[in-house]
């Protein structure tokens, strides 16, 4: 590699991302690298992410909150599952717990990134609301960019929708203070954003209709946790979250096994919980799916909400295909028509890699789909860059937390080496095999983009792996200089400038 221009002064690492991902890596560089030098650019206004894009009525979490919170931050509150406001909440008193604030940089659209050899540096261009760009050099890219298109949901092709003459919102774009008071609502979907919009439209409509093509799964559990509230009450802080976090774990990797391994027995028991909260409103057609229980992602109903308001007649579940939307309602297949002044067309979501930005190397654009995970966050043969993508079948911040720890144990070590590039190694002549990841859940939105990300592996370090526990054990156990990552040096004659733009 050839040297740097001495007047260049890049970071140590731009994260791109003001999220769950993007706070977690800007903490630990905090909290275990506090003399790099980093910033963190957000395309919107305000930290949170999916969890500031989203402003749909009832927007919840749907994992317990023992487990979707940082192991370094404890979750304090008894409820266990969280709203959206609450959630961002929690991620501002990371922030300003962890003193990263003045890293931040809001309406900073990322557009590309192409990676210097020469340098050993990301060339970074962000765009701003004015029309004028930023550009940023940085040792490490970090995307914490999340998986979904924030910009374009999925068109399941409604037929007749454009001739609605009442309301049509996608929950991704709620119209803010939006009043639905006393309106008919119809809900296209059955997924968990609908799952949470109907309780929370039943209590100010004067009715809310989710039309769903087939059932849906369903667990029910209380949204506040005595167990968690009693062992905070009782035990010292550290305890208290140790035992709460890893009880949370253990259940939800219990309930996982159990619905894969007897998933009739199981399903049986789902649904035995929502015959008896629905009572007479039960009807077997409505509630039994035609999958297993957890081949998509349980919906969860904390204190079965829905269930609520359809026994209480405020809301109901119509179960059909839509062969027309008509001026005032949707007419379907069988004949029926549901009245409606306003439709929520909860249809599903489209995934979108590395945030849309265009990412290359040298100026050779790099498609994920032919790379290989390595360490369940870099990509094979792409220098410094990592990115963030959760589990499937847990919650997304579990990966954050192993994987920033071992983003940080790496940068730790390259100091100590004195190297600056580090890129997993994968010859052409590899014999790994692949394996598909998002298989793990037949939902729509995984199979549709099945595409677009990078390969999988069946085994270490090549793979994106779906199991806590055994990635926790691997990334903490593997050495940093495993045989995979190959380490350069740029020669660097210039002070470190610790003034940030």
């Amino acid at each position: 590699m050839n040297a740097m221009s001495p007047t260049e002064t890049p970071l140590d690492m731009l994260i791109v991302g003001a999220g769950i991902s993007g706070i977690g890596m800007a903490a630990k560089l905090a909290m275990q690298c506090p003399a790099k030098r980093y910033l963190m650019l957000d395309r919107r206004q305000g930290l949170g992410g999916t969890w500031d894009l989203f402003r749909y009525p009832g927007i919840r979490s749907d994992s317990d909150m023992h487990t979707f919170t940082y192991q370094f931050a404890p979750w304090t509150q008894d409820e266990t599952i969280a709203s959206a406001e609450q959630i961002r909440a929690y991620l501002g008193e990371v922030v300003e717990s962890c003193n990263i604030r003045d890293r931040m940089r809001f309406g900073r659209q990322v557009e590309s990134a192409d990676w210097d050899s020469n340098a050993g540096l990301w060339r970074v261009k962000a765009s701003l609301a004015d029309g004028t760009t930023e550009a940023i050099s940085a040792r490490f890219l970090f995307l914490g960019t999340g998986y979904y298109d924030y910009d374009n949901p999925y068109d399941a092709g409604i037929p007749g929708l454009s001739r609605f003459k009442g309301k049509v919102i996608h929950p991704q774009f709620w119209p803010e203070d939006y009043d639905y008071g006393g309106k008919r609502v119809v809900i296209i979907g059955s997924g968990a954003t609908a799952v949470s919009v109907v309780p929370a439209m039943a209590s100010k409509a004067a009715h809310v209709t989710m039309l769903q093509r087939s059932p849906t799964w369903y667990g029910i559990r209380p949204s506040r946790d005595s167990f968690a509230s009693r062992m905070r009450r009782w035990l010292p802080a550290k305890w208290a979250w140790a035992i709460n976090r890893t009880r949370a774990l253990r259940m939800h990797e219990f309930l996982f096994s159990r619905a894969r391994a007897k998933p009739k027995k199981f399903g049986a028991v789902l649904k035995d919980m929502v015959r008896e909260e629905l009572g007479e409103a039960w009807n077997e057609a409505d509630y039994t799916p035609p999958y297993n229980p957890w081949e998509q992602r349980l919906c969860l109903v904390p204190d079965g909400d829905m269930f609520k308001a359809i026994r209480e007649g405020y809301a109901s579940v119509v179960t059909g295909e839509i062969a027309q939307v008509t001026t005032d309602g949707i007419k379907l297949k069988d004949g029926r028509k549901l009245a409606a002044d306003v439709v929520v067309t909860a249809t599903g979501l489209n995934l979108a890699t590395l945030g849309k930005i265009r990412v290359s190397l040298d100026g050779a654009p790099v498609n994920p789909a032919q790379h290989f995970w390595y360490r369940n966050c870099m990509f094979s043969n792409v220098p410094n860059l990592a990115v963030l993508f959760g589990y499937l079948n847990a919650g997304w911040t579990l990966r954050v937390d192993l994987v920033t720890d071992w983003l940080t144990r790496l940068m730790v070590q390259m100091d100590a080496w004195k190297m600056d590039v580090a890129t997993p190694v994968l010859p052409a002549d590899h014999d790994l095999v692949e394996s598909q990841p998002l298989d793990l859940l037949s939902s729509g939105y995984l199979q549709r983009g099945k595409h677009l990300v990078p390969k999988s592996s069946t085994r270490a370090p090549w793979r994106i792996n779906m199991n806590y526990r055994e990635d926790k054990a691997e990334m903490a156990s593997s050495p940093i200089d495993d045989g995979v990552l190959k380490f350069e040096r740029v020669r660097r004659d210039i002070p470190l400038n610790l003034t940030l733009p």
